[in-house]
């Protein structure tokens, strides 16, 4: 696999999760970029707390929860959801990217260009980028 194909999509779910929260109302209002990035931050410190407790998604308990209520197993379930999944660390790490994505597209920012060039440039870097870690 190659970078660019790596890439290849990341606009689109920017941009596909940010008409999902103009919907839900969150940029009905001019935005201040100070507090979307500390949003962010916020996520990744619920992820920290998630990560201490050990917190972690449960995909299988998930599947069986939802066989045993019921579910048709190609739809998605609340309940089995915040049982399972909601609140771990993997949920809290993409809330983290569900942010970031949303920022990006609400300023425009071509993230498949700018994470290529980022990848590209920090292959050239020393080790570490030459510090100590």
């Amino acid at each position: 696999m190659t970078l660019d194909n790596l890439l290849t999509g990341l606009n689109q779910a920017s941009s596909l999760i940010h008409q999902n929260n103009k919907a839900k109302g969150f940029w009905d209002k001019e935005r201040n970029i100070g507090e979307l990035l500390m949003l962010v931050t916020s996520e990744l410190g619920e992820a920290m707390e998630a990560h201490r407790k050990s917190k972690f998604a449960n995909w299988e308990n998930y599947d069986k929860l939802r066989l045993q209520l019921g579910n048709n197993p190609n739809t998605f379930d609340t309940v089995s959801f915040e049982e399972h999944i909601k609140d771990t660390f993997e949920d809290e790490i993409a809330d983290a990217v569900i942010r970031l994505l949303d920022l990006a597209a609400g300023l425009g920012i071509d993230l498949e260009k700018h994470v290529s060039s980022k990848v590209q440039y920090n292959e050239t870097r020393p080790i570490l980028h030459g510090k100590s870690y």
